[in-house]
């Protein structure tokens, strides 16, 4: 099986993660909401496959291209 980096598209703050490791996500499934600037950005799955693992909390600040959860395909 191979493995898919998550990363954050902006700068900003974990929201919620509406996730767990073990589900299977669709491709374009949101794993957590980021809030930046008073807005809420969702971070997605970029492809089909399992949730490995999730590198980030809810209310940790996080930075443009961080890595923040593994997809296994």
């Amino acid at each position: 099986m191979a493995t898919e980096n998550v990363k954050a598209d902006i700068t900003g703050t974990v929201w919620k993660i509406v996730t767990q490791p073990g589900q299977q996500l669709a491709e374009e499934e949101t794993i957590m909401i980021m809030e930046s600037m008073k807005m809420e950005i969702p971070v997605t799955a970029p492809l089909k496959g399992t949730l490995k693992e999730i590198l980030v909390k809810e209310g940790q600040e996080v930075s443009e291209g961080q890595h923040v959860a593994t997809i296994e395909t």
